[in-house]
Order: structure tokens, then sequence, then C-alpha cells
């Protein structure tokens, strides 16, 4: 497949120079903190790593400094809850092949104040309906079947909280149509299944955004683990002093 016809975002780089110091949030991370630049060559990229590495704060500023909101949306929008976005996105250059069709930043953890706020601006009949009506996880895939179309830049954070196996399946199908169809996604993600993806690229948070193999992943590495033989990791994990 030819990734770099349909790709939209060429490379990310951090203006080091023009920040004061890495010893304050959120330039003191430590994935930040060693942060030059990123190129891309792949229309489905997933960014991994432990909780507390960086991911939702560098996709955050990712999607901010491509203009959308940072709780969630296109660059239509222009609303906010609670104002938590780190000074990132100031010091991000975000290079481009191609202009997106249609942007959107889907955030799992303020997705609720966003279904409000289509509510508000009664922009329902772009969705399907109200998002409110439907369970968390039919809202996220109401939301891509009638927001998402091609040649579109989709950024991602932690899709997978609001939905089963079986939906993550069809989550991945949607990707797929979607790329197909000349998009791009950034994904940062903990799910085992979404980033099995075959035409994807990983990088990992935790070694300095290293490109690495599924396998390679500690998701799925301790996903095998654990499902391969579930008494001997409860054993190990509750039975270590017996």
């Amino acid at each position: 497949m030819d990734f770099n016809r349909d790709l939209i975002v060429r490379k990310i780089t951090l203006q080091r120079d023009k920040i004061e110091s890495f010893d304050k949030y959120p330039f003191n991370i430590e994935v930040i903190k060693s942060f030059n630049e990123l190129k891309f060559d792949s229309q489905v990229t997933f960014l991994v790593g432990e909780n507390g590495v960086g991911k939702s704060t560098f996709i955050e500023a990712l999607a901010v400094a491509l203009g959308m909101p940072a709780e969630g949306g296109t660059n239509n929008f222009r609303y906010e809850t609670k104002n938590t976005t780190s000074e990132l996105s100031d010091y991000l250059i975000v290079s481009l092949y191609n202009k997106a069709k249609t942007k959107f930043f889907l955030r799992a953890e303020s997705f609720y104040n966003f279904c409000s706020e289509v509510d508000n601006i009664r922009a329902t009949c772009y969705y399907g309906g109200s998002l409110h009506e439907c369970s968390h996880g039919e809202s996220f895939i109401q939301l891509i079947q009638n927001r998402f179309s091609d040649h579109g830049l989709y950024i991602l954070d932690e899709p997978e909280a609001a939905l089963s196996a079986q939906r993550q399946l069809s989550l991945l199908c949607l990707i797929d149509q979607l790329v197909k169809d000349g998009s791009q996604f950034i994904i940062a993600t903990h799910s085992p299944i979404l980033i099995s993806y075959r035409d994807g690229k990983i990088l990992d948070l935790n070694n300095n955004f290293k490109e690495i193999k599924y396998e390679q992943t500690d998701i799925y590495t301790l996903y095998k683990m654990y499902l391969d033989n579930p008494d001997a990791m409860q054993h190990r994990l509750f039975d270590t002093y017996d």
C-alpha cells in the first residue's frame, strides 16, 4: 500500500530553543524532555506506553496545535469545560503533506462534554442524533460512522475506553475503510486489538517513540501471559506470601 500518497501529517517538531525550562510541566515529562522530531510514513500510527508516560499530553497538544479543541471535536467547535491544556501545543510545529478534508479529535476522557456540546449547538443531525441517547460505546461508533469521512485526519485518545472487544473489531473495520479512502489516524491506546492492525505502525513512548513490532509491545506480552494462564498469573499476584 502506498501510504505516502495519502498522508496528511508528515512531521511534528518541538521548538526546543523556545522552551525556557525543561524542569516544569509538561516539558519535564521524560518523553517530552528528550523529544525533538517525529516523522510519519504510515496512515495509522499507534502511540503506546504506560500510564503517565505522556501519551495523552502529547496527543492533546497535537490536536490543539492543529486547531481542534482539547476536549474533542472538529476545528469548528469552540467550547471549554475546564482549561487543563498544557503549553506543549504552543511549541509544536506540524508539517503537512496534504490538506485534510476533515479533522477530528476523539478523546474518551472528555467525550461526555463533547456530546453535551453537540446537543447545545443543535448539531445532532450531523451525528445521527443525540449521542447522549446511545450507550457510551454505541455513541463512539455512531460518531465515527456519521462524522468521519474520506481524506480526513483523525486523532484518537484511548478510543477503546468505551468499547467492548466486539466493538473494537468494528472500529478496526471502520479505520481500515477510512484508510483505504485516504484518511490518516494517530491513536493513543492500550488496546491489544487495535494495535494489531496489520497496516499500522506502533511507537513506544516508554522508549522515546521507538518503532516496535506488535509482539514486542508490553500490551501484547502482558495480555498473552495472562490469558494463556490466568490461574498462574493470579497466584503470582495474590499468593506471593503464602
